[in-house]
């Protein structure tokens, strides 16, 4: 993004803080007139964030109704009555036209009155009112049977549930998981015949809204490579500390994300035992068994179901690698080695591959706060589920180092599973993506600069200061290898936002010269300024995040999840690569 970019959104952004000024913007329509009407929460722990919009088609109307939520989150039981009382409205208008008295905080439980002055100068009385409305979704997230334990790949569009297996589903139990406050018909928890499909019918909150979905035995039809680039699909954006009970972003953590069959789990680096989450719709469902595992390092996970978990092992202490492949089974130690290096070793730990069959992992050394910077990693390659080589490497010779972690710090996840592709990182000091070939030296980088005035992610100039590039990981899926780059916000309360890219690198280096527009994106959210963000953060101890791709077991959908921990995001996106 231009400076000029910048400029219009820091205009935007002081127009909204003059709440007690008349509301003159720039054209938004080709038409004369309000376009739309956005409700905020003016208290509460959701203080500045929004709730309700109204887009308004009628250039003639009086009367705008803004509908809120009955729930808020829109997965929990939180009635948002309290909130109607004192919301912020904020109006976008033409320009030149105005809205008198300035909108500020409403009641939206009663009818407000203002008066509307177009460009022309005619003016008119219109009322401004919120009227609380029930969920229309009816949707099946997920769809698992107990016996055998299948998860059923789930078709939107057709309204189809296959269930990829050759078992006999003749008497078959199952669980679901449904658009927020939404019921099933018949219960999926009763036995059911699935070999010949067996209909269910969804109905939303609104009590009015139904969908009618088919599970079957089925093996639905794959594209020939890769993910289907319009198949993204948003599963949640969630404040971590409201909505899912984890810290706020003062207190100091290291935070990585794993994935285990139906749940994403949670790890703070501090010892405290990870927890487990609903992958769709991001519910907490409890914290794993820990056994004798200490997660005081990372944890990853591979693209067969198995969690890796380590500590983070001082010099001369004894670095461990601990497997599970269920949160109800105590992992079993998988790899261990004395740390005879100068340096902390397990802060971020990245894994391509199936560490049952073949696999690569990487470990990073962070650099030492005040005294060295870093360019190491441990490299570990493993063939038939053992640990078959164990390398330390050094990337210095090419300039490449780090400082300390978490914010500083970096991952080196590799390009393949047969560990001889090289690596790649990304760093707050570089602002490149790099990719190492084998013998370490730099294959390729993808700057961000650009014409000289964007930053590593297309972002903004504010990049050197206010972003933490390091966040990455890679996954094969369906013939291809992706790469996830994850740009964090150091400083929130600074432009821009929270960045995410997934990269196509199955040929090793990405293509084109910059981040932002390489011909390699199969997917990217450059600005996620429609996602609820901590835009206040400041003097914390958070700035740390993580990203990881996770491919389903059956093959079918590839999973993304982001963590920043300072802005206060935990969020995820499926897409898949069923032909449709």
């Amino acid at each position: 993004m231009k400076k000029s970019s910048a400029i219009i959104f820091l205009a935007a952004a002081l127009l909204f803080a003059a709440g007690c000024q008349p509301e003159y913007v720039l054209p938004t329509a080709q038409r004369q007139g309000i376009t739309s009407l956005v409700a905020y929460f003016a208290f509460g722990d959701y203080e500045g964030q929004e709730i309700g919009r109204l887009e308004i088609d009628d250039p003639e109307a009086t009367r705008y109704v803004i509908p809120i939520p009955w729930y808020f989150p829109e997965n929990s039981d939180d009635i948002t009555t309290p909130y109607l009382l004192k919301m912020r409205v904020r109006a976008s208008l033409e320009a030149n036209c105005k809205i008198e008295p300035p909108l500020t905080v409403l009641d939206l439980t009663e009818e407000n009155h203002f008066t509307y002055t177009d460009a022309t100068g005619a003016s008119r009385d219109i009322v401004i009112t919120g009227e609380r409305v029930r969920s229309s979704k009816c949707e099946i997230v997920s769809f698992m049977t107990k016996r055998p334990p299948l998860s059923g790949i789930v078709d939107k569009d057709k309204r189809i549930v296959s269930l990829v297996t050759a078992n006999d589903l003749s008497v078959a139990e199952a669980t679901v998981t449904l658009s927020a406050h939404a019921t099933i018909s018949p219960d999926p928890g009763e036995p059911h015949n699935y070999n010949d499909g067996f209909t269910f019918t969804v109905t939303a909150d609104d009590g009015k809204t139904t969908a009618d979905y088919t599970v079957v035995k089925n093996i639905p039809e794959k594209i020939n490579y890769g993910v289907s680039s319009t198949s993204a699909e948003k599963l949640f954006n969630m404040d971590p500390s409201t909505g899912m009970g984890l810290p706020g972003y003062k207190e100091a953590v290291n935070v990585s994300l794993g994935v285990l069959d139906s749940y994403l789990i949670v790890n703070l680096g501090n010892g405290s035992t990870p927890r487990y989450y609903n992958k769709i719709i991001a519910t907490y469902e409890g914290e794993i068994k820990l056994g004798s595992a200490v997660p005081t390092g990372a944890i990853a996970s591979d693209e067969q179901d198995h969690l890796l978990i380590c500590n983070l092992a001082g010099p001369g202490e004894t670095f461990n690698i601990w497997k599970t492949s269920s949160v109800g089974e105590a992992p079993q130690l998988f790899y261990t080695m004395p740390n005879d290096q100068d340096l902390q070793l397990g802060l971020e730990m990245k894994v391509i591959g199936d560490v049952d069959e073949e696999a690569a992992i990487s470990v990073t050394f962070p650099g030492l706060a005040g005294v060295t910077t870093s360019s190491r990693f441990l490299s570990l390659h493993v063939v038939g589920g053992e640990v078959v080589s164990s390398e330390i490497k050094d990337v210095s010779a090419s300039g490449f180092a780090w400082g300390s972690g978490p914010a500083n710090s970096t991952c080196l996840p590799a390009a393949a599973p047969d560990n001889a592709e090289g690596w790649y990182s990304c760093v707050y000091s570089e602002n490149a993506l790099t990719w190492f070939k084998p013998d370490l030296s730099v294959g390729k980088q993808l700057n961000g600069y650009g014409d000289g005035t964007d930053d590593v992610s297309g972002g903004g100039t504010y990049v050197d200061s206010n972003t933490d590039p390091n966040n990455l990981d890679t996954k094969c899926f369906n013939n291809a290898r992706y790469l996830a780059l994850f740009v964090s916000n150091h400083f929130p309360k600074w432009w821009p936002g929270p960045q995410l890219y997934v990269f196509d690198v199955t040929s090793g280096a990405p293509g084109g010269d910059n981040i932002w527009n390489s011909p390699s994106l199969v997917f990217s959210q450059p600005y996620m300024y429609d996602q609820q963000y901590n835009t206040g953060a400041q003097d914390g101890n958070g700035a740390c995040g993580d990203v990881i791709l996770a491919p389903s077991a059956d093959g079918y959908m590839l999973y993304i999840y982001y963590y920043d921990h300072y802005s206060q995001m935990l969020g995820g996106w499926s897409l898949d690569c069923i032909k449709k």
